[in-house]
């Protein structure tokens, strides 16, 4: 993994542990020799980890650019994670660019234990908004994902698209892409689409899913509701979900 700043390779290891926290996305940490020394200034600041102890923040400098609190070491390890002495991680949204080797990462690192399943089915969906019927279909696909409730999309025959109202606005999944959202009547963002999915996820490309709290979603009959594990939070210091970064290669 590499990470650039300034047009210039700050790190570059083949020794990277993910750290993984509930609720939170794998942060990447890199040995200190396997960083620049003079990308890393000290800034005087720490703070506590709850878990982890005490922390050490960096200010990174390449040349006239510098990002502040953009670099992170935890420097009062207990004994159970000491796998994280003598290593540093870097801000996400402050840095130019994360690589695996020749590849840009988007969003985050890499989660190797994130999955993606997705299914052909002939179960009956319907999806209502104020009595009107907004879709109907006998094949729906129903994508499973680590970490959240099923989604179900469906094909847009099967959609009376006059219902759907596209705004302005995207949001970005490091493993299927870039979202677009629709208005039904007075739902706001009650359905989305990945227009152009990434090839790994392709049978959702240009499908439809619908929000079970801002619309009615039935599935053979049985209406479904939000379910716990179903949001995501888009930004903070370890990842990007915005677009602007995915807009922006």
């Amino acid at each position: 993994m590499r990470v650039k700043f300034g047009g210039e390779w700050v790190a570059d290891s083949e020794d990277i542990v993910l750290l993984h926290e509930p609720g939170r996305y794998p942060v990447a940490y890199f040995p200190l020799d396997a960083v620049r020394p003079e990308a890393l200034e000290a800034v005087g600041r720490t703070t506590q980890h709850r878990d982890l102890g005490e922390t050490t923040w960096f200010a990174v400098r390449e040349g006239e650019r510098r990002a502040e609190r953009a670099a992170w070491q935890f420097t009062g390890l207990p004994e159970y994670a000491t796998e994280l002495k003598g290593r540093v991680a870097f801000a996400w949204r402050a840095m130019d660019a994360f690589y695996e080797e020749n590849e840009r990462i988007l969003g985050h690192a890499a989660d190797p234990y994130h999955r993606i399943d997705i299914r052909n089915t002939s179960r009956l969906l319907e999806v209502r908004s104020g009595g009107q019927l907004v879709a109907r279909s006998t094949s729906p696909v129903v994508l499973y994902e680590s970490g959240f409730a099923p989604r179900w999309y469906v094909p847009r025959e099967d959609i009376q698209e006059e219902y759907l109202t596209p705004i302005e606005g995207q949001t970005f999944c490091p493993y299927k892409g870039l979202a677009s959202y629709y208005d039904i009547e007075d739902a706001p963002r009650a359905a989305w689409s990945y227009r152009d999915a990434y090839e790994e996820v392709g049978r959702v490309s240009d499908l439809v899913s619908f929000e079970p709290d801002k619309v009615e979603v039935y599935i053979d009959g049985e209406q479904l509701s939000l379910e716990p594990g179903q949001r995501v939070i888009p930004h903070g210091i370890d990842r990007g979900l915005g677009a602007d970064e995915v807009l922006s290669r």
